[in-house]
């Protein structure tokens, strides 16, 4: 079982908050012989037409020395647990989950946006203090 990050309960009291019902933690990706886990696996309700949304999240904190280092792995990672959710649960949606301190010092800027942009990496930004959502990016 990999070991949580620091904001593993901050973001699913969040997601909870929204409205989500968190059904893994953490959430099991099998790629042949290959066990991987992604924090979180959340489903919720659309009342409107009665089908359900379903999300898996990647919680990254970046707290280490160097942002674009952390950024480099969190891709990579993130890019392996799409691809292997796309064989597994084609209509699960994955997201990254950054802090909202990180995102507007870090993630704002043109390079790493365009990287965002170009392989198609969905963020959940939150706030750590008040265990909130403060921007869904698609």
């Amino acid at each position: 079982m990999p070991t949580r990050d620091i904001y593993h309960n901050t973001v699913k009291h969040a997601l909870e908050k929204g409205g989500w019902d968190v059904t893994a933690d953490p959430f099991l990706l099998r790629a042949g012989a290959i066990s991987m886990y992604v924090d979180l696996g959340a489903e919720r309700l659309l009342a409107a037409n009665r089908n359900e949304e379903k999300i898996a999240v990647e919680i990254k904190c970046f707290l280490q020395a160097s942002d674009i280092s952390e950024f480099h792995a969190a891709l990579g990672q993130f890019m392996n647990y799409r691809l292997a959710l796309s064989k597994q649960e084609p209509d699960r949606v994955l997201y990254l989950a950054v802090p909202a301190d990180t995102y507007d010092s870090f993630f704002i800027q043109p390079f790493i946006q365009d990287v965002l942009h170009q392989y198609e990496v969905k963020l959940i930004v939150f706030k750590p203090d008040q265990e909130v959502i403060t921007q869904w990016i698609s």
